[in-house]
This record gives structure tokens, sequence and C-alpha cells, in this order.
């Protein structure tokens, strides 16, 4: 196959690939086994073998292929140049008609701090875990501004741990201010405002101690922290934005389908495992174990391959109902996103999947909600026990960590009652989305979050030691 085939290959072409590769010496041939990463008809990132030896090839075409070739060949050399430790390119060529080409060396049996995160994420801020991740990372970040570069997209990924080094990749995103020199201190509070955003809001009160892992690699500037967390907010808050803005496009995380007959949107990862079950969900409900059976929702815990799954249907009650709710946002469309912004902004919740809308000439029907299953008790039947006394600490701290961050994002659930707090991974997630709102006005948010506290400690009897601890413990806004 030639190079510039793949601007008509689509999102998943047939693997392996040959292809046909030609630098000074001649043409080489270079297999790709497997792809990471594909923009489809722009980018394929992939793992090959290229001289009998494995790679991580960077493929670019169509017509911005020589500007991207471009910018990851300068991001590479930089990043050499300046004695940051980062995968060697091997080779590279851009050729006129026929796209661009990077081969790096390949890392095996390195990891992300991306995954490493993963691994401690559920943690409360900011434990023992959390901080070797996050000091690793700012280290590396640190060293790179000591030379004059930046990361534009600064994320956890874009580092390897290999052999007990820390390696940088993404050539294409590093720019550079004046390459030897150490950063200037407003670009550094910039790109460490980058990096902070992407942290839950709970780890804000912790910045000012994870600094300390920066500076001790690069102290060249006293960092204030006030323009830095002013900064973070203003960078959080437009993430949420663009990413909340992709749930419904057609993208590298979601695939989206979208027609007269109805909507489809699912994460691309869980397509392929979940085809059948949206093909026909209501045999899924109904081939499934019954969770509530309700005149307005019906839920059920599926099986997919092996895996417990919820699907969530939202029903049309009749005639009158439907003409309430054809023309607006369908309820599985609103728990969609709100399941993910929650996830976003670090309030756990059982992972989104999937959703579905049934539409007739483009006017809605049923819609469907397909979520993880955590399997964790609920807060009702968990702290049932301890009517008369305190439940276990580590249970009430993470709920007050809870009711922090709600009031913290200006959030509230609209039916915050036990059953809709499951106890998980040593954290209360919650269920039932269909009314979760953030608001913009800090009097109608505490006016909800009110009724919020208020449906909490009616769980419990207002005599019972239980509820006169948490009104205590759980302060109004």
């Amino acid at each position: 196959m030639k190079l510039h085939e793949l601007t008509r290959a689509g999102r998943t072409p047939a693997l392996p690939l040959s292809l046909e590769l030609a630098d000074g010496a001649g043409p080489e041939t270079l297999q790709v086994h497997r792809l990471l990463r594909v923009i489809p008809g722009q980018r394929y990132v992939g793992l090959g073998e290229w001289r009998d030896r494995p790679v991580l090839a960077k493929l670019l075409v169509g017509g911005k292929a020589t500007r991207h070739f471009q910018r990851e060949l300068t991001g590479a050399r930089l990043l050499a140049e300046q004695q940051q430790t980062t995968p060697q390119l091997l080779a590279s060529g851009l050729q006129q008609g026929e796209g661009g080409w990077l081969l790096f060396e390949y890392l095996d049996g390195s990891q992300s701090l991306g995954d490493a995160w993963q691994a401690v994420a559920q943690e409360p801020p900011l434990s023992d875990g959390q901080q070797t991740v996050l000091a690793e990372a700012l280290g590396a970040i640190a060293g790179l501004h000591a030379k004059g570069l930046w990361q534009a997209d600064l994320h956890l990924d874009n580092l390897l741990r290999h052999q007990r080094q820390l390696f940088l990749i993404d050539g294409g995103a590093i720019r550079a201010e004046n390459a030897g020199s150490p950063l200037t201190r407003n670009k550094v509070l910039e790109n460490l405002g980058l990096f902070f955003a992407q942290l839950p809001a709970s780890f804000e009160p912790f910045i000012e101690e994870l600094l300390v892992h920066y500076v001790l690699v690069n102290g060249e500037h006293a960092l204030p922290l006030e323009p830095l967390l002013k900064e973070v907010n203003t960078l959080r808050r437009g993430r949420l934005r663009e990413y909340l803005h992709k749930l419904g496009r057609d993208c590298t995380e979601f695939s989206v389908q979208r027609g007269a007959m109805g909507l489809q949107v699912v994460r691309r990862q869980e397509e392929a495992a979940l085809q059948e079950l949206l093909a026909d969900p209501d045999a899924a409900i109904n081939a499934g174990k019954a969770l509530k059976l309700g005149g307005s929702s019906t839920v059920a815990l599926v099986e997919v391959a092996g895996r417990p799954l919820v699907i969530k249907r939202y029903n049309i009650k009749g005639v009158g109902h439907w003409l309430k709710r054809f023309w607006r946002p369908s309820r599985a469309w609103h728990s969609w996103v709100e399941g993910h912004r929650l996830s976003f902004l670090g309030i756990a919740t059982p992972k989104p999947l999937a959703m579905l809308e049934r539409r007739w000439c483009g006017l809605r029907s049923r819609s469907y909600l397909v979520t993880e299953f955590m399997a964790g008790e609920d807060l009702l039947t968990r702290w049932q026990p301890y009517l008369d006394q305190s439940p276990p600490v580590a249970e009430l701290q993470a709920l007050e960590r809870l009711m922090g961050a709600l009031r913290r994002e200006r959030i509230s659930h609209g039916d915050l009652k036990g059953t809709n707090l499951i106890w998980d991974r040593n954290q209360w997630a919650m269920i039932d989305l269909d009314a979760v709102r953030q608001h913009s006005s800090e009097g109608s948010f505490q006016a909800a979050f009110g009724k919020d506290r208020a449906r909490l400690l009616r769980n419990w009897p207002v005599e019972s030691a239980l509820h006169q601890m948490l009104e205590l413990r759980i302060s109004n806004v």
C-alpha cells in the first residue's frame, strides 16, 4: 500500500498494513500491526516493524500532512537537542503527494502516567500514590520549562515510565519560547494551569504543596498562587465546555449515528461489544434482571460478554406525555451529558457507555441509557446498622467530600435519597441523574442544594443519632 492511500482508509483500515516508504536510500517497507490512535484521513499512529525492529509509527496524510509532519519533526528534534528523555527518532520522511512518516523506538513494557493515575484516582486527595504520580509529572514539566520548552497538549498520557525513566512523547505538541533558556514566568503559569486544570477541583487546596516538586527541578521563578489558581479555574471551565460539546459529535472518543429515525451515541471502544444490545434494547431489558419497573422508566441489569451493565429505558406513558417530551432533549440525553459532566469534575457516577433515542421524522420517543454497573450497597442499606451511632469514619468523610464537591461545582441532584448513593471503591457514587443540574446562579443553587440536603437527611428518623449527627456535619450553603 502507498502512504497516500490511507486518506481513503477510514477509521479502521484492515490490519496488518504493509506500507511502502521511500527515503534517500530507496524504498522501505513498514508493517503496522496495531493502531493506537486514528484521525481518519489525516493521522494514523500505530505499532509496527521496520528493518526487523519494533517501532512506533506516526503516519501523516491528507492536505495538512506537510504542516503536521514539520511540527512533529521540529518537536522531536527540540526534545533531543535539549537533552530531554524522549524516544529516539529512528527515521522520517516526507513525500510530495504521499504524506509524511516518523518512526520512533518502541518502549516495550512502558506505562503512561495516565494509566498510573487511573490506578490511584479513586483514593482520597492527596494520597501517597497520587502524590508519587503527580511529582513525577511535575518534575518532567519543570525540566522541560528549564530548557525553554513547553507542551501545548499537556496531559499524563504524554509521559511514559520505562525502565525507571520518564519519557516525554508527542513532539507535535512541543513549543519553544527560547530553546535553552528558562521559560518566562507567564508561560510557566499558563502551562502549569493547563496541567492542574486536568485534575479534579478537589485537588485545588493541594496545588501549593504540589508545586514543591516543580520548584525542586526548576526554581527560576517565584510562582504566585493566586494567578495560578485563576488560570486553573479559567482553563477547567473551558475544558469542560469543550468536552461536553464532543458528547454528540462523531470523534475519536464517540461514535455517533444521527438520522430522522433516531440518535445513537456510544463510546467508540464499546461500539462492537454493545452492537447487539443497541440493535434491540427492549429485548435486552426483557432478558435481564429488573431493577425498577416504573411508569416513567424501566431499569434492568443485563450481561454483555460476561460484563454486568445497566440499561435504563425512559418510557412514554401516553399521547399526553409524548406531547410534552417529543420536542425536548430526551431524559437519556440529559443523563448522558450529566454523567460525563460529573465524571469530568471528579464526582463519582457509573460510567456512561451509550445512549439511544427512538425518533419518528425527528420527533423523539423512547430513549435508553447504558452505563456500567456498580455492585456496592446503597447508602440507606449500608448505614441502617448505624441509626444510633456514627458510621465508619471513611464513609462519613467520603459523604462530606461528595457534598463539598456538589457545593463547589454548584450541582444539585434533585432526588438525593439514600438509594441513589452507591458505595464504590471507597467513595459514594451518584446514580439516577435525570434531574441533575449545574447552576449558573448562586441563588438557584442554594435553594436546590437545600432541598438535596433535606432529602438526604429524611433517610433517617429525626430523633436518631445518625440524623442529628449528619445535620451538624453536612452544612447547608
